[in-house]
């Protein structure tokens, strides 16, 4: 029996062929047109991230001017520490200023650590602990997990003075100089929020393995610990007190960080481990 329908001629298959792959061409090129796009898109947000990226570095670096001089925060010396006279209070200073041309020259070959203006307490006083930190030294991170509420105890008690020299050894391998950054913040929460200042370093060692922090999350970091600094932050109102901070320290010998000295004698954790135990017995002794 004969069938109805007609298939398609020979030219008919051929023209719907044709107009098949004609249709998968306008497709092709029309997806290839978005993926392009989207490229060129992606490099554009690429390019503007990475130039976002230097203007913020080259900000927060201060465009790498820093003044030869300027002034102490509160609670700060000559020497460029920070005294603790308390867990909540700093030593009476105020209205000093640092020149890093008066620190004085490295000697000529490697010679023994010797802080400036550090001295053993007097006997019925509280004993002095001078502690050379970095922010971004994973050492001191762990030196403070372990030792800062110790610290904070000891204040209270009244039974030491703490003088915290932070330096920033580590810029050199730093993009954003987090090392002077971080150190100036302390410095602003000492001038401002004495009462702030442990809380605040103890918060900023505590995020070191989150990577480095920009002036806003300095800043931040800060205010959720009761001290309100951003614009000491951002202006970086203490980068020349650092500064000289960080070369006297290079000048005295002081060769890493932490590096404490407890009645003005280097602490050796390798050969005395107790640090609590040499603190401790320095306290008792003074006392009698």
């Amino acid at each position: 029996m004969a069938s109805n329908s007609q298939r398609p001629s020979k030219a008919e298959r051929t023209a719907s062929a044709r107009e098949q792959a004609q249709q998968m061409r306008v497709a092709q090129e029309a997806a290839d047109k978005r993926k392009s796009l989207l490229i060129k898109l992606g490099v554009v947000v690429a390019v503007l991230a990475v130039v976002a990226l230097i203007i913020g570095i080259v900000l927060q670096n201060n465009s790498g001017k820093v003044a030869d001089s300027g002034a102490v925060p509160k609670g700060g010396n000559e020497a460029g520490g920070i005294t603790l006279t308390s867990d909540t209070t700093v030593a009476d200073t105020s209205g000093l200023t640092v020149d890093i041309n008066k620190v004085g020259t490295a000697p000529a070959q490697a010679a023994e650590p010797a802080p400036r203006d550090s001295k053993a307490a007097a006997k019925g006083e509280p004993i002095n602990l001078l502690i050379y930190v970095d922010v971004n030294c994973p050492h001191c991170s762990t030196f403070e997990a372990e030792y800062a509420d110790q610290i904070s105890t000891w204040l209270a008690a009244g039974d030491v003075k703490v003088e915290y020299r932070n330096v920033a050894y580590l810029d050199s391998g730093s993009p954003t100089n987090f090392s002077s950054r971080g150190a100036n913040a302390l410095a602003c929460v000492a001038d401002a929020a004495p009462a702030s200042y442990l809380p605040f370093s103890k918060a900023l060692f505590a995020q070191a393995a989150e990577g480095e922090l920009n002036n806003a999350a300095l800043a931040s970091l800060a205010k959720d610990n009761g001290a309100d600094v951003e614009s000491c932050i951002n202006d970086g109102t203490f980068r020349s007190f650092v500064k000289f901070t960080d070369e006297a320290s290079r000048v005295d010998s002081i060769g890493g960080t932490p590096s404490v000295f407890v009645q003005n004698e280097l602490w050796d954790p390798n050969a005395e481990p107790d640090l609590v135990g040499v603190v401790n017995a320095a306290i008792k002794a003074n006392k009698s």
